[in-house]
């Protein structure tokens, strides 16, 4: 996490940022994609900032193209520091507080994210075409897992697929944006989760005999 109090006008430009919205920046990266674009979403809930840039790099954290770049490099703008200075302390108090990917217990298990947002930002609200302040379920998971858990949780609840995340992303994941009531759109999540541990158990299920 790094701060450019006043950012040069050049640099401002090539940014595409408002000259009197956004003076001043704050830059992130970390290891997980989705959870740092959850976590800039939450600092728009706490400071006026805007989130200017936000982009996955490709191939992961295993592979990236320096000790510091983990996958994804989000961008925060406001009108002055003190404003950047409180969202970008609580972008990291997001990510401490749970803002993060899960595991399946077990031998090499993949890692997934189902986080129901029970009231959206100004930065993802957009993205799934809602109002800031409605919930929504963003929901990560590997390719073949992640589609047939958004399946799941479509059929497991009353909650609309706002936006669909094809494979591969840039770090060669799926998922969806969800949208609907909080209730439902929990449990869309939880039968989501259910459907990437069925798989990791049963990876080969599909397999049968024909009649």
């Amino acid at each position: 996490i790094k701060r450019i109090d006043a950012v040069d006008p050049q640099l401002a430009a090539a940014l595409g940022l408002d000259p009197d919205r956004h003076r001043s920046l704050g830059l992130v990266t970390c290891d997980q994609d989705d959870a740092l674009y959850v976590a800039l979403d939450h600092a728009t809930k706490f400071a006026e900032v805007d989130v200017v840039f936000g982009k996955s790099f490709y191939a992961g954290s295993k592979h990236a193209s320096g000790p510091l770049s983990g996958e994804v490099l989000g961008i925060v703008a406001g009108a002055e520091p003190e404003s950047v200075t409180e969202g970008l302390w609580a972008l990291r108090e997001g990510l401490r507080d749970g803002i993060h990917f899960h595991t399946i217990e077990g031998p090499n298990p993949p890692a997934f994210f189902a986080r129901v947002i029970p009231e959206t930002g100004r930065y993802l609200a957009p993205q799934a075409g809602i109002e800031p302040g409605q919930p929504m379920a963003y929901l990560i998971a590997p390719p073949l897992e992640a589609t047939l858990a958004v399946d799941a949780a479509l059929k497991a609840a009353d909650v609309k697929l706002a936006k669909f995340l094809p494979p591969p992303s840039e770090t060669n994941f799926a998922g969806a944006y969800l949208v609907g009531g909080l209730a439902e759109l929990e449990a869309a999540a939880v039968a989501f989760v259910a459907s990437v541990r069925d798989t990791f158990q049963s990876p080969l299920s599909g397999v049968r005999r024909p009649d």
